[in-house]
């Protein structure tokens, strides 16, 4: 059987070679966009973008032929992944083809930073000569602070280590292992930020990484200390960063990625700031990289034609369980459950059991990836899925264990994960109770009836009156709302557990007023809005 592909956005040769080694037919067209692009990709098997084509719904249905999109790189924002899946259209990527241009790049923006290389480049083209006003600084010795410690962030230590610098991080997610493989020391943020002369970021862009730096904690920081992004733009919260500089609590920023690419004016502007040193998105902007991607998602997506092999496919197993609805809503339960369990998690916890009993059994493998994306997806700022959750776990060092039980005591179908001794809530239950209604149904052996929705405070108290009182004044006294509540108790008098559903995000400075009261304690916030 043969195969016609359409290559998009200018992808590198090397996808167009691959292919027609494989057998596979190929056009290439870069100019494709609209109705054009309507009209031209109906007869094809398979197309391959980088992040110029958005390939929407739209899309997805004038390619009537189409089996499988291929990402070369790793952002697939530009691709409906639910739209494809729907119609049954895998969609492959390749995360590992650009880990070492953008490690690379880092390192490149931290000695242009460190030397001030790029305005004294400007300098001497425009006719100037001012060595002193671009005296820089050495990186052997100083500190380097890297907040995620994945493949990137892993190969920037391995480098900067050898140019002399002291490399910690911030990774709630890395094992101890991990971190002494790469001679690295592991800190609390709030450690970091104040220990740290360079501060590199490589996370996803999520609600907890958004805005990490801003003047909001400027006092947190080190006086004097750099900034790279080569991640996401948000994450240091670029409205501020001209006056961090100004007010001396930083040296200077450098960045490769921008919350809105290209920028705005108004971000245009504040990028001019003779200390903020800029890239347009250059990470993967390597030959290398971009041969290295283009052969891979070629590669990928002949397998996946020919039916050989799925690598690399985003969807795959949602594919193949669409249609099976008996799954879903477990799967749904699932990754709640796991989202809610790393939220509960200390810090570098890496061993984890998961427990499932009634019908649900029958599909523990899957439930298990879909409870690891949750878990990951807080973590790890690559697109995780059911088809690379376990890969991702295995490269985290994560310990997992599985049990099933063909019965349970008091509901159909119970889904269980077990945390470590240190954490604070160690055992915690969940059902599905109807239709996109899932709730935990028991922590530490009390029961407890709380939704898997929305932002939540779960709290450890004594049980005695005036309790649940305290809590809900504190946070009327902040105009938060109670949305839902549920509490759980073993024996009167003693210990109770409370969960809380409020209307809108926290802040840690909005927790703590709640922590400060007598007779609170393990208090935890749970954020599960994007779930």
């Amino acid at each position: 059987m043969s195969f016609k592909v359409l290559l998009l956005d200018n992808v590198d040769e090397r996808c167009e070679k691959v292919f027609e080694e494989r057998g596979i037919e190929v056009v290439r067209n870069h100019n494709l966009s609209g109705q054009a692009l309507f009209d031209e990709i109906k007869s094809y098997d398979g197309i391959v973008v980088r992040s110029s084509t958005d390939v929407t719904p739209e899309v997805l249905k004038a390619a009537e032929n189409l089996k499988v999109v291929g990402r070369a790189g790793v952002g697939v924002d530009n691709i409906d992944i639910d739209a494809a899946t729907a119609r049954g259209v895998l969609v492959m990527n390749t995360p590992d083809g650009n880990t070492i241009s953008t490690a690379e790049h880092t390192c490149g923006m931290i000695l242009a930073m460190a030397r001030n290389i790029p305005q004294a480049v400007q300098k001497v083209k425009s006719g100037g000569w001012d060595r002193k006003k671009y005296m820089g600084t050495e990186v052997h010795n100083k500190t380097l602070g890297i907040v995620g410690l994945g493949k990137i962030g892993g190969e920037v230590a391995k480098r900067m280590k050898e140019f002399g610098m002291n490399v910690k991080a911030y990774d709630p997610f890395a094992s101890v292992e991990r971190a002494e493989s790469l001679d690295v020391e592991l800190l609390e943020l709030d450690e970091l930020l104040s220990e740290t002369d360079f501060l590199t970021v490589h996370t996803p862009l999520t609600e907890k990484t958004k805005n990490l730096i801003s003047m909001d904690n400027a006092d947190q920081l080190k006086k004097g200390m750099y900034l790279v992004n080569c991640a996401r733009g948000g994450i240091y919260k670029e409205e501020d960063l001209n006056t961090l500089i100004d007010e001396g609590y930083i040296e200077g920023i450098a960045l490769d990625v921008y919350s809105s690419e290209p920028p705005t004016e108004e971000l245009y502007e504040l990028l001019k700031h003779p200390q903020i040193i800029t890239t347009p998105h250059l990470g993967a902007s390597t030959e290398e990289a971009q041969e290295k991607v283009a052969e891979q998602i070629a590669h990928q997506m002949a397998d996946a034609l020919e039916q050989k092999s799925f690598k690399g496919s985003l969807n795959g197993k949602s594919i193949s369980l669409i249609t099976n609805k008996e799954v879903q809503p477990y799967l749904k339960l699932a990754e709640k459950l796991g989202s809610v369990a790393i939220q509960l998690a200390p810090e570098h916890a890496n061993e984890f059991s998961f427990e499932y009993s009634g019908t649900c059994t029958k599909f523990a493998d899957v439930l298990t990836d879909s409870i690891l994306k949750g878990i990951l997806s807080h973590h790890v700022s690559e697109s995780v899925n059911l088809i690379n959750a376990r890969h991702y776990a295995e490269e985290r060092g994560l310990n997992i264990r599985e049990t099933t039980a063909t019965q349970t005591k008091t509901f159909n179908d119970l889904i269980t994960i077990k945390l470590n001794e240190e954490a604070d809530y160690k055992k915690i239950s969940a059902t599905v109770f109807g239709e996109d209604d899932y709730r935990i149904v028991e922590i530490d052996g009390f029961g407890i009836e709380l939704r898997l929705e929305g932002d939540i405070i779960m709290y450890q108290n004594v049980d005695k009156p005036g309790m649940l009182a305290s809590v809900s004044s504190t946070l009327a006294n902040q105009d938060i709302n109670i949305a839902n509540l549920s509490l759980g108790r073993t024996t009167k008098g003693e210990n109770a557990i409370t969960a809380v559903s409020v209307d809108k995000s926290m802040s840690d400075e909005e927790l703590k007023p709640i922590l400060g009261l007598e007779g609170i304690r393990a208090l935890q916030y749970i954020s599960l809005s994007a779930n």
